[in-house]
């Protein structure tokens, strides 16, 4: 069995730092112990003065197949922490001084989509498959919604978040979830590249810039996405969902 730290592998390149989901025998779903590695990676890169860029990644063939809440459906606390852990870990990335690249691969579903909105850059291939299928599961995505609603817009995002389902990489390129689109075979190439070119970039300037645009399009606050958490562990906790969710994990 993994340690909890063995399930975010951490590799240093000059100044790029890459963080990678280490579950590929479950396309990098998000279990409470994930979730809890990965808070133990971001202390050690906050305190990372070299870094430069951060590659956001998943070992395997999939980036993110959103929350493995197979182990919670009965155990309301456990779910919520899983959610708040989720949150927060966005908000951490949000508020990195560095540019942060989703290197998008596969499956990014649900909190999976949700680490793509919140990189400055995320970069995938034409048969990705990214999206929210919470409605259609009985679960509100509402952890990962403000991301998404500032990636795309609003509009945008209330068509894809009320309707559910996934989109290819391409129809997310257009739509502006996916900001770089590449062959697969190309997919690591291309996001090194870019990250070698981002860490040339003077860090004081990148950094002001980040925490400038951060402020411009308005700020995601803890007690917003601590507030998704909770809206979101009563919706799970609830018969509808339960029923659903029983269903898909009995399969």
């Amino acid at each position: 069995m993994l340690s909890p730290m063995a399930l975010i592998e951490l590799t240093h390149t000059h100044h790029i730092v890459t963080a990678e989901f280490n579950r590929p025998d479950k396309h990098n779903a998000l279990s409470l112990e994930l979730i809890e590695a990965l808070h133990d990676a971001l202390d050690a890169i906050e305190q990372d003065r070299d870094m430069r860029v951060l590659i956001l990644g998943g070992l395997g063939k999939s980036f993110c197949a959103g929350m493995d809440l197979r182990g919670v459906l009965n155990d309301v606390n456990a779910m919520g922490s899983m959610l708040s852990g989720l949150g927060r870990a966005t908000y951490r990335i949000r508020q990195l001084p560095v540019p942060v690249i989703a290197r998008v691969q596969g499956a990014a579903i649900g909190g999976g989509c949700g680490f793509a909105a919140v990189a400055d850059i995320a970069i995938a291939h034409p048969e990705a498959k990214l999206g929210y299928p919470e409605v259609s599961l009985g679960i509100c995505p509402a952890v990962v919604a403000p991301w998404l609603v500032r990636k795309i817009g609003h509009g945008p995002a209330r068509a894809m978040l009320l309707q559910g389902g996934t989109l290819n990489g391409e129809a997310a390129f257009k739509m502006g979830l996916v900001d770089h689109l590449v062959p697969h075979q190309e997919l690591n190439t291309a996001t090194i590249d870019l990250a070698e070119k981002l860490s040339h970039g003077g860090g004081a300037a990148v950094a002001a810039t980040k925490a400038w645009l951060n402020e411009l399009e308005g700020p995601v606050s803890l007690e917003t996405l601590e507030r998704g958490a909770v809206l979101s562990t009563d919706v799970i906790a609830g018969a509808e969902a339960q029923e659903r969710l029983k269903k898909l994990y009995s399969r």
